[in-house]
């Protein structure tokens, strides 16, 4: 028997007239849907005039849902994978059901269309030919905190998704990580009646976001360092900031963390050094 195919499915991240005509025949022709969440994917196949039968596949139960998945494909039939808004597989489950897959020889075939972060990157200003995509920062202090310090040194432009109820606290740890002046992009409610790109510096973000309402999914971009950045670092010797600091009084960890700061490192990097 011939297997069937996985069609990865982009849809919408908003504007409805952003689908393609071969996303709509393909979601007409399959035999199943698989949705992130169906009442949504139900919403958009109204909208298009659009009956077949859908099954969920999101995040939290696609261990349970994996095997049945890739036994109807294996039986012949074709399935299109599509999250709530864009191209699946980005930050969903996706990934895990393509290589699935790839494993047992199913033929997979890409829909292009909308991706949320290439949008909010070609408008943002900063540099588009080198980039790296961040997606979700983790959920715990520790994890996001961890993760910043891993991109300290990052020279391309840096993005993320984050949800309206976090954003002030990933202001917050942006500011730790990159410092007041380095320049970053919101991009919000792309291609929907509320689209907006605020642009400004992290400094100017903590202040404009304590105080206001968040609403909406955004892209966050923030600018690589600049070669102006690392012109400014001091040029002073670890060890003689780290005697200058202690002789104004600060105790060894302040000092520590206040040559990291100047000297654009991490302090065990800094503790490494005067070892």
């Amino acid at each position: 028997m011939e297997k069937g195919i996985l069609y990865l499915v982009a849809t919408p991240i908003g504007n409805l007239e952003d689908i393609t005509l071969r996303a709509l025949n393909v979601l007409k022709e399959v035999d199943i849907i698989l949705a992130e969440d169906t009442r949504k994917t139900l919403k958009l196949l109204n909208h298009f005039e659009i009956s077949k039968k859908l099954i969920s596949f999101y995040r939290h139960n696609e261990g349970v849902k994996l095997d049945y998945v890739i036994s109807l494909l294996e039986e012949g039939k074709n399935l299109a994978l599509v999250s709530d808004a864009g191209t699946p597989g980005i930050s969903d489950p996706g990934e895990d059901l393509v290589k699935a897959c790839i494993d047992n020889k199913i033929q997979i075939v890409p829909i292009p269309g909308a991706v949320a972060f290439i949008q909010g990157l070609i408008c943002s200003g900063f540099d588009t030919t080198r980039f790296v995509f961040e997606g979700f920062l983790p959920m715990n202090k520790r994890g996001r905190r961890e993760r910043l310090a891993s991109l300290k040194e990052e020279t391309r432009t840096m993005i993320f998704y984050e949800a309206p109820h976090k954003l002030k606290y990933t202001v917050d740890d942006l500011l730790d990580a990159f410092g007041d002046d380095r320049k970053v992009v919101f991009a919000r409610e792309l291609t929907k009646i509320h689209e907006e790109y605020l642009r400004m510096t992290l400094k100017e973000a903590k202040a404009y976001y304590e105080e206001k309402e968040i609403k909406g999914e955004f892209v966050v971009l923030v600018e690589g360092k600049t070669i102006d950045e690392k012109a400014n670092i001091s040029q002073e010797s670890i060890e003689d900031l780290m005697k200058k600091y202690l002789s104004e009084g600060l105790d060894k960890k302040d000092a520590m963390k206040k040559v990291a700061k100047e000297k654009g490192i991490t302090k065990s990097e800094v503790y490494k050094h005067l070892l």
